[in-house]
């Protein structure tokens, strides 16, 4: 009788380890402060350039009948008010995009990934705090590239940032940034009582399997 009643015991033990293992790996969010180009009104209060406000630019007016038309997801944005004014006559321009966001203690760093795609007039490169994640060439519809990451992120603040290149020409030369996050996700650290419930199961289920071993 005390064997089934261990084995019942220890049986429950299992399952309690398996549902808070299940939990552990449950607590997951979206990365907050993670934002696409152009929300708001006229300055995106969400990426800087070069240490500036960034200037968000609408449909209808050069250059957007080259760049991919603006959307209710995303919008170019600039380094003026005049979006349409020429930059870099003689030599390239190099212009630094910097999107911050905050990895709270209620998570683990160590579990953040995230995706998107963006465009850039002319070219560009992602990085996430200094690590290059990804290279656009280009600012139409089938221009638009990828940047993904999985590791490289820290506890608290972090640095999403886009070095954009503006090819030299003498005339006609804007330049912009358009960026859209596909996919974030963040573990939470789990509670004590999550992590003891779990090591409690897998000690018990240790003794078991030494124990049939042992048999």
């Amino acid at each position: 009788m005390a064997t089934i009643k261990m084995g019942f015991q220890m049986k429950k033990l299992a399952l309690l380890a398996a549902v808070a293992f299940t939990a552990f790996n449950a607590q997951a969010d979206s990365i907050t402060g993670l934002y696409n180009t152009g929300i708001g009104s006229t300055t995106d209060s969400h990426y800087t350039v070069d240490g500036h406000a960034s200037y968000i630019t609408s449909n209808g007016s050069f250059p957007l009948d080259h760049w991919f038309a603006n959307n209710d997801t995303s919008k170019w944005i600039t380094i003026s008010d005049q979006q349409g004014a020429t930059y870099d006559p003689s030599s390239n321009g190099t212009y630094t995009w910097t999107l911050n966001f905050n990895i709270g203690s209620q998570y683990d760093a160590s579990t953040a990934s995230f995706s998107g795609h963006f465009g850039a007039d002319n070219s560009a490169k992602a990085y996430l705090n200094g690590q290059e994640i990804g290279y656009t060439g280009g600012f139409g519809t089938n221009d638009f590239s990828s940047f993904l990451t999985n590791g490289g992120f820290r506890a608290g603040n972090n640095e999403f940032s886009v070095v954009v290149t503006n090819y030299a020409q003498n005339g006609g030369n804007p330049t912009g940034l358009r960026v859209e996050f596909d996919q974030s996700h963040v573990a939470a650290v789990p509670e004590a009582e999550t992590y003891a419930m779990m090591l409690a199961g897998l000690g018990l289920l240790g003794v078991v399997a030494r124990r049939r071993k042992a048999k």
